[in-house]
């Protein structure tokens, strides 16, 4: 072999080297990679409001119980590395996934806010005269439900969902009603104009 062909030719040091690079370059996870054990079984924790046995949990994710128990304990390896405000518990013979104990102080508050959102059947009728007719006076609403919404209506106001928007311009100038900010919140609406048209809310013929 000549000198110059040994120049050329790639030494077993740089062969290794390139070895060594391809084999990190295609052990190396794509951001783009597909679903894998681990994120399967924190998916459908995650999307379960009850526990999920791992008998359950291997065959939904296609996989073994032994797996499964694996995948678990990484996952809250993982959850306490990050300080996550959840862990995966084995609750009624199963896993679910739940927050902490210290959080409870602040979901409390979630759950209060909650119940307090709830409405009675005259409460919905009386807040969707409201949101379709606003602004509109009591004395209309009363018109069209046909009993008295005076207790109603201050019950909607103190869940933030309905408020004054100003005086009509008639005898006594009584108040405006119309909906909140909140009210689009609650009802998943963006604007008004995303109501269901009233012709979608009627009843089909028999």
């Amino acid at each position: 072999m000549t000198k110059e062909h040994e120049e050329n030719t790639p030494s077993q040091t740089d062969m290794q080297e390139q070895e060594g690079h391809l084999s990190v370059e295609q052990t190396r996870i794509s951001p783009d990679a597909g679903p894998t054990t681990e994120s399967i079984a924190e998916a459908v924790l995650f999307a379960s409001d009850e526990s999920l046995s791992a008998a359950r949990l291997a065959d939904i994710v296609g996989t073994s119980i032994k797996q499964i128990r694996w995948q678990v304990k990484k996952l809250n390896d993982k959850y306490q590395a990050n300080n996550n405000a959840f862990r995966i518990e084995e609750i009624a013979g199963g896993f679910q996934m739940l927050t902490l104990s210290s959080y409870n102080p602040w979901l409390k508050k979630l759950l209060r806010v909650r119940s307090d959102s709830k409405l009675s059947p005259a409460a919905m009728e009386t807040l969707a005269i409201i949101a379709y007719k606003q602004p509109v006076i009591r004395a209309d609403i009363e018109a069209i439900r046909g009993v008295a919404v005076g207790e109603v209506v201050r019950n909607l106001m103190y869940k933030g969902l309905v408020k004054i928007v100003g005086r009509a311009e008639v005898l006594g100038r009584p108040m405006l009603y119309g909906t909140t900010k909140k009210f689009l919140e609650v009802f998943g609406l963006n604007t008004l104009k995303d109501l269901p048209k009233i012709e979608e809310l009627k009843k089909p013929p028999p």
